[in-house]
């Protein structure tokens, strides 16, 4: 069973930084994309981040110029740098890894548990 486990989370003042980590239980390589969501109160979880198995990113429109994704392959690691915080950048942000498996092909999806990010003003 794949486990992802999130940490980094905290309380941070608007224009501050955080930087999350999604620790992986198997090798990141063997995972289609690494992706970081976030759902805020009363909103749907949205797609904030997400880095491929080549290196390929891509970004929210919300986050760009502000957040960086990046993995470190020896430690199963990615990561979520998070800079110029805003308010509405508060929520709990979750780890997803998703990979292509099985006869017929399936996609099967694993999650973290989720941490939470709370800017002030």
């Amino acid at each position: 069973q794949v486990q992802l486990v999130e940490s980094g989370g905290g309380l941070v003042q608007t224009g501050g930084s955080l930087r999350l980590s999604c620790a992986a239980s198997r090798s990141i390589f063997s995972f289609n994309a690494m992706v970081w969501y976030r759902q805020a109160p009363g909103k749907q979880r949205e797609s904030v981040a997400h880095i491929t198995s080549g290196g390929s990113t891509n970004y929210a429109d919300s986050v760009k110029g502000r957040f960086t994704i990046s993995r470190d392959n020896t430690k199963n690691t990615v990561y979520l740098q998070m800079n110029s915080l805003k308010l509405e950048d508060t929520a709990v942000y979750y780890c997803n890894a998703w990979r292509v498996i099985g006869l017929p092909p399936g996609r099967s999806d694993y999650w973290g548990q989720g941490t939470q990010v709370t800017v002030s003003s």
